[in-house]
């Protein structure tokens, strides 16, 4: 029986499989943190990652945004001192360099994911279209290239502007279930430039049936007129299905005072989801550190706190 993820170790990490992790943050009734954070910002401290620091400071899960997986670079790692040196270094093509993911986990003792972009290109929008490159869209060669880069987890969702769709995100998660064998999130944490409910059931079922093993949903207090019933309602279907949920903060409230963000977990935790998320509005693509920290401290209080922060990667 797997131990709940709250309490394993990096080497007990390590060895589990997909399912393994999921049935591990099940068992942590609610008291996993995903922090977001940008791949190719400049880290907040200059000469580490800005994985390293979400993880000191009580981050369960990893998620990188902005990460291209046809140019996969992740700033603070070794030799990644400026982005684009390592981009323009014809003597250190992206396939000789060293595996970003590999890593990140053997610095973070942590599950590593990335966000990939189902965009909807015939999307009714209601804000400028911000375009990304290929290597952030969700298609059949990036999730084949997550897979081979070692990536533990995707997140279906769309940035600001992105113009990504619920319909798009459900098209997403039956390729990701042919071409990628890790834990699949899938959902909106805000409108992502479409004129659209960000939360629906209609939406969430297909998520469900699609195959998501993860729901992600706008955390109550950051979406207008998301209600802490619609939440608590989504909960129980995805449950009742076998998927599990996440709350997200991606409204840049993830950098708000450390007292809205304690209330914003208690709050979302009380509706029932698995995970909570905050994402990357802080200094240079991290949400600031204490406030991670008061989440860990609001949803699981300081025991578990210390242990999440205080346990070795070489444990």
């Amino acid at each position: 029986m797997v131990k709940r993820l709250l309490s394993c170790t990096a080497s007990e990490i390590k060895k589990m499989t997909p399912m393994d992790l999921k049935q591990a943050i099940k068992a942590s009734e609610g008291r996993i943190i995903c922090s977001e954070n940008v791949a190719i910002s400049q880290s907040v401290a200059g000469d580490i990652t800005n994985a390293e620091l979400a993880s000191a400071y009580g981050a369960d899960l990893i998620l990188l945004n902005g990460f291209d997986v046809f140019n996969p670079v992740v700033m603070g790692l070794p030799g990644s001192a400026n982005l684009q040196e390592i981009l323009e270094d014809v003597n250190n093509p992206t396939g000789l360099r060293k595996n970003p993911i590999d890593q990140l986990k053997h610095l973070t003792g942590r599950p590593i994911g990335i966000n990939l972009e189902p965009v909807d290109s015939e999307s009714l929008m209601n804000q400028p279209l911000t375009n990304i490159s290929e290597g952030r869209k969700c298609s059949k060669e990036t999730l084949q290239e997550a897979q081979k880069l070692g990536v533990d987890f995707i997140c279906l969702t769309g940035n600001p502007g992105t113009g990504v769709s619920n319909k798009k995100i459900a098209d997403a998660i039956k390729l990701a279930k042919q071409h990628f064998f890790g834990l699949i999130i899938a959902g909106k944490m805000h409108g992502a430039g479409v004129d659209e409910e960000v939360v629906n059931m209609t939406a969430i079922e297909s998520f469900v049936e699609a195959g998501a093993d993860i729901v992600l949903l706008p955390a109550v207090g950051t979406i207008p007129g998301v209600t802490d019933e619609d939440v608590r309602d989504a909960v129980k279907y995805i449950r009742k299905n076998g998927a599990l949920s996440m709350s997200a903060i991606g409204t840049s409230q993830e950098s708000a005072d450390e007292e809205t963000v304690k209330q914003l977990a208690i709050r979302n935790k009380i509706c029932g989801v698995d995970i909570q998320h905050i994402g990357d509005a802080g200094y240079s693509g991290l949400a600031p550190v204490e406030n991670i920290y008061a989440i860990s401290i609001a949803i699981r209080g300081l025991r578990h706190t210390m242990n999440r922060v205080g346990t070795s990667v070489n444990r």
